[in-house]
């Protein structure tokens, strides 16, 4: 149990802010806005992972230190002890982070999300009270 919970410290850390469009880069992105998802989770990020074949682990008790609302952060193990890459389509954090932000808008449960309030705020949309117009 101790040899794992080592090995799990020296995994790379990532936040769900890393990729989130709706942040800015003060806030804590690191990707572009037009690569970014939006609104990510610990869950679809640690199941892209593993669809990466990439070992994860989920660790829910921890906050992002620029805004402490913000919880959860996933570690993953972009290389073996040995120092080989564990899927060397990944071999760096950027990538990484790239090829989640690019599978997390085709996660099972986002997409059965987005149906699910479109069909309902389409209808009040149109009888809506009349505010300012966004721009």
């Amino acid at each position: 149990m101790n040899g794992e919970i080592s090995n799990i410290k020296k995994w790379v850390v990532f936040y769900p802010v890393y990729i989130n469009s709706k942040k800015t880069v003060a806030e804590g992105r690191r990707i572009s806005f037009t690569k970014a998802c939006e609104n990510p989770t610990c869950a679809e990020i640690a199941d892209c992972c593993s669809h990466l074949k990439l070992l994860n682990a989920i660790e829910i008790d921890k906050a992002y230190p620029r805004d402490f609302m913000q919880r959860g952060r996933v570690r993953v193990q972009l290389r073996k002890e040995d120092g080989t890459l564990c899927n060397p389509a990944v071999s760096s954090r950027k990538q990484l982070m790239l090829q989640v932000a690019e599978l997390v808008p085709r996660h099972p449960g986002r997409t059965k999300k987005q149906e699910a309030p479109s069909t309902s705020s389409a209808g009040p949309s149109k009888s809506g009270k009349g505010g300012r117009k966004k721009r």
